[in-house]
Order: structure tokens, then sequence, then C-alpha cells
């Protein structure tokens, strides 16, 4: 179900270097019932491949407390952190 602005109130819970690591961490969001927007700043793909742009993770204002923990937890668990 696709999250709109008069759903509730969406909060920048993280931000990203890159897509692929905030659809990663969107999927793990999903995967505990939490719905996320990944938000590129890259122009419409224009500039995907400039890392100096930010990859926000949003999420309902509801959910932010509990999604910004399932990440935290999901770091612990990254050997490569």
């Amino acid at each position: 179900m696709p999250i709109t602005m008069s759903d509730s109130r969406l909060l920048v819970i993280e931000t990203f270097l890159n897509r692929l690591d905030a659809e990663l961490a969107s999927s793990v969001l999903s995967a505990a019932g939490i719905d996320a927007v990944v938000s590129p700043d890259d122009a419409g793909g224009a500039y995907a491949g400039v890392r100096a742009l930010a990859v926000r993770l949003l999420v309902r204002e509801e959910d932010a407390e509990r999604a910004t923990t399932l990440l935290a937890e999901a770091a612990e668990l990254d050997p490569e952190e």
C-alpha cells in the first residue's frame, strides 16, 4: 500500500549514500510490517550515480520510533559495520 501525505505525517528516519542501502533498510521495515518510502534526491534518476546526493528513508510519524529501533538492531547484525 503506497504511503501518501494525506495518510499521516512522514518523517525522515535515516539518510543513505545510495539507493540500494535505502531499499535494503526499507525491506527490513516492510518485513516488520512498517511501510516506508525511499526518496532519492537524484533529479528523477538523472544523477543516480552521484554519491553526494542523499537518499532519504521516510516512515509514518507513528512508526518512526519502532522503525529506528529495528534499523539499529539490523545494523548490529551487519558484519561489515
